[in-house]
């Protein structure tokens, strides 16, 4: 695990895409220590004139933005690996579009083992297999 959706503002653009998820895994792997195996990444783009911050476009603003939901079995991450995944991955996104609007989200999604999973069986299930 982790599943991880990324929303990003603007047209659709394969090659942002493609770079915006190698950091992601990258920062995944690195930071939070998940196994590239077994993350999954959906990629949505919004248009400019439909991302409002503060009540205006990111298109009347000439701005960008994105929003990450990322999911991990709950006590599997520090408060310190979170925050620094955070940090890290803004900084990431940035250097992708330096006109990144700093009300740009990410939500790391603590999900009970029990209630997780992926191929039928829960992270709770997986860890009880392991012995840990």
């Amino acid at each position: 695990m982790p599943h991880i959706v990324l929303y990003l503002s603007g047209p659709v653009d394969a090659s942002l895409a493609q770079c915006s998820v190698d950091k992601v895994i990258d920062l995944t792997c690195r930071v939070l220590g998940k196994k590239p195996e077994v993350i999954s990444i959906q990629v949505f783009f919004t248009p400019s004139e439909q991302w409002f911050i503060a009540g205006k476009t990111l298109a009347e603003t000439g701005r960008s933005a994105f929003h990450l939901d990322i999911s991990v079995t709950d006590e599997t991450n520090t408060k310190a690996e979170k925050a620094q995944f955070i940090r890290e991955l803004h900084a990431a996104l940035k250097e992708l579009r330096p006109d990144l609007h700093e009300v740009s989200y990410v939500h790391v999604i603590d999900a009970r083992a029990a209630a997780y999973g992926y191929g039928g069986r829960t992270q709770e299930y997986r860890h009880q297999q392991a012995g840990v």
